[in-house]
């Protein structure tokens, strides 16, 4: 069971995280992707159990945080609030856990803080994911062709379906329920959809490649076998910077690793971050 909390950051813009586990087990900082939310990482936080305390940030625009300038959609705001949010839970040493955007703010961050994590994982993320290749390419396209209304239950739901053909039931709830609202003009998002598409579509990513080179800290790379985001060659190309690094490939997983195969997932991580535990 997770428990919601909120506070300002620096520039006084109110945010939200859930937290699961008890305050004296092993933190974990989780961060979701581009249009997610805190409750991405529930069946993760669950299946750790006592030995860790997970905090899942709802990053800028998304979630029960604030939205925020659309030009303060980028990595540098998103470490800030992150930076922020680790003052706030007074922490020293701690694993950080990302997913797409949030893996490539948790690499950002750990490039721009070393000594402080004491593992880090990235889910199918990695150098120029976000710039080149299919992924990019349909990312940009659903930032282009995303409704910003539907006029009832049934076309949103469709419109996850043909987005994400391959999303389990529990994953299309959740999306429904999380990131989307009934309001007097129809169904809309939670999440500042016309803001983050304006960034996603003009600010240039942050190139990641300072921040593998950078690492200090063990680090796995996962990739879903199917995925249009984080080629097989980078995977090669990780390992060979950095020697913290590990990668491994979840078979019948597109981008959303979690979602596509959320039990094996779940045990990758949880291994992962009990090996790595202070």
């Amino acid at each position: 069971m997770s428990t919601s909390h909120f506070f300002h950051n620096r520039s006084m813009l109110p945010l939200h995280f859930l937290q699961w586990g008890k305050l004296d087990a092993t933190p974990v900082i989780m961060l979701h992707g581009l249009r997610a939310y805190a409750q991405t990482w529930q069946s993760l936080a669950e299946s750790l159990g006592d030995e860790f305390c997970c905090y899942a940030l709802d990053q800028r625009g998304r979630g029960l945080s604030d939205w925020a300038d659309s030009h303060t959609y980028c990595t540098e705001h998103y470490v800030r609030d992150l930076e922020d949010l680790v003052e706030y839970l007074h922490l020293q040493r701690f694993m950080l856990v990302g997913h797409s955007l949030g893996g490539a703010n948790a690499l950002e961050y750990a490039r721009q803080h070393p000594g402080r994590l004491s593992a880090l994982v990235i889910e199918d993320i990695g150098p120029g994911s976000s710039s080149v290749g299919d992924g990019a390419a349909r990312i940009r396209r659903e930032m282009q062709e995303t409704p910003l209304y539907f006029p009832d239950w049934e076309h949103a739901r469709a419109f996850w379906q043909r987005s994400r053909p391959g999303l389990s039931a529990e994953g299309l709830a959740s999306r429904l329920a999380h990131s989307m609202k009934q309001t007097e003009q129809g169904i809309t998002w939670r999440h500042d959809q016309q803001g983050i598409a304006e960034a996603r579509l003009s600010i240039t990513p942050t190139d990641l490649w300072p921040a593998v080179h950078a690492l200090d800290c063990p680090t796995l790379f996962i990739r879903g076998g199917r995925s249009d985001f984080l080629p097989l060659q980078t995977l090669g190309a990780l390992e060979n910077a950095n020697r913290n690094i590990q990668t491994t490939v979840i078979a019948d997983a597109s981008h959303y690793v979690h979602d596509d195969q959320s039990a094996l997932f779940n045990q990758v991580v949880g291994d992962y971050l009990r090996a790595h535990r202070a």
